[in-house]
């Protein structure tokens, strides 16, 4: 049951729920839970994008990103916060609103709660089409919170990564971080910046810069069409890894861009004995489609628009034909399919959602 806070006729939750990714925290994040700390007892932060490797839009972790918020936080603040994470569903919204009620639920008995009797809210600002996760919950009473000047995430990482190393010329952009994160992250993102992960991804954001301003002059924002190869055989998976950013170094399936002169399902198949060096004849690659699927979620790659065609190639029973990695792919690899749960962070962009799209049970 919600309670009354003494002396005021606002409402008081048990706990209040926090979604967000906070790539990184911000003083806009760190705000709306202490907001939210002045209307419950304890807040619930659900952590996004658990399970993605590291990326530009991804860069830290899970963990890392908790003792951000939690070095962010006083210490009588972060005691009454728990900070919980849920893996990206891209292609099914039903089961991450699932997971997330499960986190939620799992956080509050752990505390001794039961979480049919406890007065929950969920606090969020609808900023833009991406914040319609917030109607998804009808059963937790939504708690506003205002806008907090500043950058949005994404700006802080844009700044971050395009750090060009001169301390001079770098102050100006540090300050713009100072004014827009609190002080224990910005010490976080000076020790990270001293990393090899660090170097990687500010070369794949320059590459990302670069790829978007080669189509800066086009008329239109360019939408790319490619091809991806779901290619299962005696309980394997073929995979590559991919030779060059972005994702270098990422699992992925085999693909590619599609031809002006290619028909889809020619350049699947092409891409696919390109990539791989897999010796079958085209009839029998042709003959083993069983099914295709469109896969269009407008930020599933950093490139920019990427519609891609994915064709599942099912061969049942059999001895796994010889791969080899050739043109964007520097090895080519079979994995059981039992392997695939613990490869999520492992896989380049939404490429495990496109495989547990014709597989399921990842």
């Amino acid at each position: 049951m919600s309670k009354s806070v003494p002396g005021t006729s606002r409402a008081r939750f048990d706990f209040i729920v926090y979604i967000g990714r906070l790539t990184p925290p911000h003083v806009g994040h760190i705000a709306s839970i202490e907001r939210a700390l002045e209307l419950a007892d304890k807040v619930i932060v659900v952590l996004g994008s658990a399970d993605r490797p590291r990326s530009i839009k991804d860069p830290w972790t899970v963990n890392e990103r908790k003792v951000m918020i939690r070095h962010s936080l006083s210490k009588d603040a972060a005691a009454r916060v728990i900070v919980a994470s849920v893996a990206d569903r891209m292609y099914n919204d039903a089961q991450w609103l699932l997971d997330v009620q499960r986190t939620v639920s799992a956080a509050v008995t752990e505390t001794g709660a039961d979480p049919a009797a406890t007065a929950i809210g969920l606090i969020g600002l609808s900023k833009d089409a991406s914040s319609f996760y917030l109607d998804m919950f009808p059963q937790w009473s939504r708690v506003s919170v205002g806008f907090v000047d500043g950058l949005s995430a994404t700006e802080l990482r844009d700044i971050y990564f395009g750090l060009s190393g001169d301390d001079s010329a770098d102050r100006g952009p540090w300050m713009k971080l100072e004014a827009s994160v609190p002080e224990p992250v910005i010490a976080w993102l000076k020790t990270f910046r001293a990393s090899a992960e660090y170097e990687r991804l500010a070369g794949e954001w320059r590459f990302i810069r670069d790829y978007r301003a080669a189509w800066s002059a086009a008329p239109y924002p360019p939408t790319f069409v490619t091809t991806d190869a779901v290619v299962v055989h005696s309980g394997h998976i073929l995979l590559i890894r991919r030779r060059a950013a972005p994702g270098k170094g990422l699992w992925a399936l085999p693909g590619g861009f599609v031809g002006q002169d290619e028909r889809l399902q020619d350049a699947a198949i092409r891409e696919l004995v390109e990539e791989t060096g897999l010796k079958l004849p085209e009839k029998v690659l042709r003959g083993s489609i069983t099914a295709s699927h469109v896969f269009d979620h407008p930020s599933r790659s950093l490139r920019g628009r990427t519609v891609t065609h994915a064709f599942h190639f099912d061969f049942p029973a059999g001895e796994l034909p010889r791969v080899k990695g050739g043109d964007d792919a520097d090895k080519a690899q079979w994995f059981p399919l039992a392997q695939l749960e613990g490869m999520r962070s492992m896989l380049f962009e939404d490429h495990f959602d496109i495989i547990n799209y014709f597989i399921g049970g990842v």
